[in-house]
């Protein structure tokens, strides 16, 4: 009875560790822009939603993968420009280890890309799933 208590308390340990590492190990995936949107900057943020929903969901659901849209103009929000050097609208892919950010991306190719929605699926899922390989 003893060891099984002990098995049973190292592995509630074991679990917890886990999930207290891997809930701080993380590829964030940015869309930010500001106030004013044209039909390009929606479209941008549709197809790169749309990639990262449809090529990650097991990661998504997981936590391991998060896709954020930020208006950098919103107040608290300020800081993200000068923080990836943000001078339009912009995906940012980060990988973020242990709770601390240790590099990023910034996909400028999304604005290539725009008019083929597969070549730009491709590029987004490439990118996003190097990050993922450093988890």
């Amino acid at each position: 009875m003893k060891k099984i208590l002990l098995l049973c308390v190292f592995l509630l340990s074991f679990s917890l560790l886990v999930w207290c590492q891997s809930s701080n190990d993380v590829v964030l995936v940015y869309y930010f822009h500001g106030d004013f949107r044209c039909p390009t900057c929606f479209r941008i943020e549709q197809y790169s939603r749309e990639a990262v929903e449809q090529n990650f969901k097991d990661e998504l659901a997981s936590g391991r993968v998060v896709f954020k849209v930020v208006n950098v103009e919103t107040k608290g929000n300020e800081h993200f420009v000068k923080d990836y050097q943000l001078y339009t609208k912009s995906l940012i892919v980060s990988l973020v280890k242990n709770g601390k950010e240790v590099k990023f991306g910034n996909l400028t190719r999304v604005w290539e890309y725009i008019g083929n929605k597969q070549v730009f699926f491709d590029y987004v899922k490439n990118e996003v799933t190097s990050y993922l390989k450093e988890l």
